[in-house]
């Protein structure tokens, strides 16, 4: 199934970007690094972002398949920028954090750590960006 996004350019580098299904919109903006004023996600942010939300989204639906609650679950992500020889998105790191107090069985957590792995987006970076995902308890 498609999905249609418009984005429309709006000048001083910022785009406008409709999803087409949901009607629901952001604005990008280029980054400070690159001749922007880094108003809103840029670009390549956008791109750090869908991994992160695909991975809790993949995660989601094996917890809720195996009737496990994971909601409060973050992803904080880094993006490192590569100048060369193109610039590009060099490097994802990824912290993914659980709640604390939740005592996930270690069958479970070797579920939600492949979910993460498999996850579309992941599947679809370029191989030279290098990714960094670690999984972790937040402390009360």
């Amino acid at each position: 199934m498609a999905v249609e996004v418009i984005v429309e350019y709006r000048g001083d580098l910022l785009c406008s970007c409709v999803h087409g299904p949901s009607a629901s919109s952001f604005i990008t903006d280029a980054p400070v690094d690159n001749q922007g004023l880094g108003r809103h996600f840029s670009p390549t942010d956008l791109v750090g972002t869908a991994l992160a939300s695909c991975i809790l989204t993949i995660m989601g639906i094996i917890a809720r398949r195996d009737g496990v609650d994971i909601s409060g679950t973050q992803a904080l992500v880094r993006k490192e920028m590569a100048a060369s020889p193109l610039r590009r998105i060099g490097r994802l790191e990824l912290v993914i954090s659980f709640p604390a107090g939740r005592n996930f069985s270690p069958e479970f957590l070797r579920k939600l750590e492949n979910a993460a792995a498999t996850c579309p987006v992941k599947q679809s970076l370029h191989p030279d960006v290098q990714l960094d995902i670690s999984f972790r308890t937040l402390q009360t």
